[in-house]
């Protein structure tokens, strides 16, 4: 698979999404086979329901409830997800690994991965010490992972573009 992936027309967005952290080259193949092309995507809240990790709703009148996630869409691509999040449970920092799949990218997106992880630790800790559960935690930094995977994949393709021009 390493050797066939450089050839792939997704290739730059696979370099990207390794940026981030829980994200390496299996999980970021997997998730961008499974997802195709991003662009299809005009919002990353259209990713987010293609996933099926948006609350489910209950609403008549003037009540508003919301359940448990809707779970349409791709499961493999949501349990990569899901477990991609799972690293963000842990103080935020750029490992020796991570820095490793740093080298090359373009600043722009090595900056939006380091304010993706420092924003979803923060988020999961909020949640945690509000007395969610830690897989409902989980599962909404998934859920905002799904908006900055579609930032960050869409940038490295971008990015791509424009060097080969």
């Amino acid at each position: 698979m390493r050797d066939a992936v450089p050839r792939w027309g997704f290739y730059p967005a696979v370099l990207a999404l390794q940026s981030m952290r829980g994200i390496q080259f299996t999980a970021a193949v997997g998730l961008l086979s499974e997802l195709g092309d991003l662009s299809r995507f005009a919002h990353p809240r259209q990713l987010m329901a293609w996933l099926g990790v948006t609350p489910s709703e209950y609403s008549s009148g003037g009540k508003r409830r919301q359940g448990s996630i809707t779970k349409t869409g791709n499961s493999f691509a949501r349990k990569l997800l899901i477990e991609a999040a799972w690293s963000y449970r842990h103080t935020a920092k750029v490992s020796p690994e991570i820095q490793r799949r740093h080298e090359g990218l373009p600043k722009v997106i090595v900056d939006r991965a380091w304010d993706a992880q420092v924003r979803l630790c923060r988020r999961y800790r909020k949640l945690v010490a509000r007395g969610k559960s830690t897989n409902v935690a989980i599962v909404a930094v998934a859920r905002e992972l799904a908006g900055f995977i579609w930032d960050i994949a869409r940038l490295g393709m971008t990015q791509a573009c424009a060097r080969a021009a």
